[in-house]
């Protein structure tokens, strides 16, 4: 299972926080961009610069469409997007994809999971939110084993990711994915790569 980590809840700095990342074991960085629109919180793209670890994107923005000319300059290994955000979001996972970008979507708590199987044969990726999107440090919603399960059932070429609430305990319950996003419970601690392989010994 692969670790990617969220640094928008630390102890430390946004940039000492994404240095701390870059120098561990995970196995990506997490990139929240809030435009204060479709979520309250607001927050703009850090200095990436000589950062090494692969990076994936979470627009939590109205249009997304609009961000992909600063996003694509990152050059993320993949990019996630709320399909209610976009006039055209197939259009939008379409342009992802032309430009060497694995297309995501998100589905929130609140979501019915089958009304996202229109997107299902556009997208790479699949970013199931255990937590409502918008916060940091919230607590892991139960409900996300069983929508899990029921999307693993669903015929799909693409990755689930697992995005909220993740720490050693709640990663039991999500083993059936290929990867999580965990944020505080990593950066809130001393020792990252501990944190880290407290995750991968326990999806097991």
């Amino acid at each position: 299972m692969k670790i990617v980590v969220s640094y928008i809840n630390s102890k430390y700095s946004i940039d000492e926080t994404i240095k701390k990342i870059d120098l561990s074991i995970a196995d990506g960085i997490h990139v929240d961009l809030m435009d204060g629109i479709y979520v309250n919180g607001k927050s703009d793209l850090p200095d990436f610069n000589n950062i090494t670890k692969p990076l994936d994107v979470h627009l939590m923005v109205k249009n997304p469409n609009l961000y992909f000319p600063k996003i694509i300059k990152l050059k993320p290994v993949c990019v996630y997007i709320h399909p209610s955000t976009s006039a055209s979001p197939i259009e939008a996972l379409n342009y992802l994809r032309d430009n060497k970008i694995k297309s995501g979507i998100v589905i929130n708590p609140n979501e019915n999971i089958d009304d996202f199987q229109v997107f299902f044969p556009f997208v790479d990726r699949v970013l199931l939110m255990s937590v409502y999107p918008g916060a940091g440090g919230q607590d892991f919603l139960e409900e996300t084993s069983e929508r899990l399960k029921y999307l693993k059932q669903i015929q799909h070429n693409f990755e689930i990711y697992v995005d909220g609430g993740i720490n050693a305990e709640s990663i039991k319950k999500v083993a059936l994915a290929e990867g999580v996003v965990s944020g505080s419970f990593i950066c809130n601690s001393d020792d990252f790569n501990k944190q880290i392989k407290l995750l991968k010994e326990g999806k097991i």
